[in-house]
């Protein structure tokens, strides 16, 4: 399994270089069943990463372009009547994949955004008064330009609250830039990358990371993390039930890239910046600055097992 993780890993990096952590995450939240959503300025390689994983996976793939006149039947579906039986017909919207990408999920308006929430956190859709499951293994993968651009709706909390972790790409390197520019093109890499996993092999993984011990001490640790962000010391919204449980999650995945079965207070470490950044309500992408004080403070105050 380590070999495989690591070629994964590797394969990953040839694509998307010099972001060896941003890709962690992604599949740490893919493992632990998670959605993630990717916030950075436009051109940073936020659909690269999106197509990138559901290649590396082999998994059905559908995009959808959010815009201001996006409806919910263009995301879920609809029934359309056929004159020759002279009945309706359901015909499955693009959400029915494993995975999906919110291209600009912010560009859409509040109606059309809401029609993700019960595919994200129940995997079914209810439309024309029937249910319908979604595929397994569903991953939605949304990317969101910052907020002070021009047409964006922000994403409201209960929608941000079903993602599972938020991370931002950032400027390459120097060299990694090099070697963007006199490269192949990333969409031509792409097209001839082999899948390194199967569906049923994410799916095993996915099972898998939960067994991922995690001792008492360490829950005791992530408890008053999450009890310290309800406290009057941090400004703001506190992370929920949901959101702790996200970071158990994230933190079992991150201990399960590296090979581990059990959780260390270094995982927890390692994934709560982008747990809980977009729950708190009061980080800012485009102030790194700002960003990072409220996780610096909180990981400074909550002594270590």
């Amino acid at each position: 399994m380590d070999v495989v993780i690591q070629t994964l890993i590797g394969k990953a990096n040839e694509i998307i270089l010099g972001k060896d952590k941003q890709i962690r995450l992604a599949l740490a939240c893919l493992f632990a069943r998670g959605h993630l959503l990717i916030e950075d300025l436009p051109g940073m390689g936020k659909t690269t990463l999106a197509h990138l994983l559901a290649s590396l996976m082999g998994l059905q793939f559908n995009r959808i372009q959010f815009t201001s006149d996006l409806l919910p039947s263009d995301i879920v579906g609809a029934s359309i009547y056929d004159k020759d039986s002279g009945t309706f017909s359901f015909h499955p919207g693009p959400v029915f994949t494993q995975v999906i990408l919110a291209d600009e999920i912010n560009r859409a308006s509040p109606k059309a955004q809401s029609a993700l929430l019960e595919a994200m956190e129940e995997r079914q859709v209810t439309a024309e008064g029937e249910t319908r499951a979604l595929p397994e293994p569903f991953f939605v993968i949304a990317t969101q330009n910052p907020a002070h651009h021009i047409g964006t709706f922000p994403l409201p909390e209960s929608q941000y609250d079903r993602f599972m972790m938020r991370i931002e790409l950032g400027y390459p390197s120097r060299q990694a830039e090099r070697s963007i520019l006199t490269g192949r093109d990333r969409s031509i890499l792409l097209k001839t990358l082999p899948a390194c996993l199967s569906p049923e092999q994410v799916l095993d993984f996915q099972a898998q990371v939960p067994q991922v011990h995690v001792a008492e001490p360490l829950l005791d640790y992530l408890q008053d993390l999450v009890d310290f962000t309800r406290s009057e010391q941090l400004e703001g919204q506190g992370l929920s039930p949901r959101g702790s449980q996200a970071l158990l999650r994230s933190a079992q995945s991150w201990a399960f890239l590296d090979g581990r079965h059990a959780v260390i207070p270094e995982d927890i470490q390692a994934v709560l910046p982008s747990v809980i950044g977009h729950r708190l309500g009061q980080m800012s992408s485009d102030n790194p600055s700002h960003h990072d004080d409220p996780i610096q403070h909180l990981l400074q105050s909550v002594p270590i097992p």
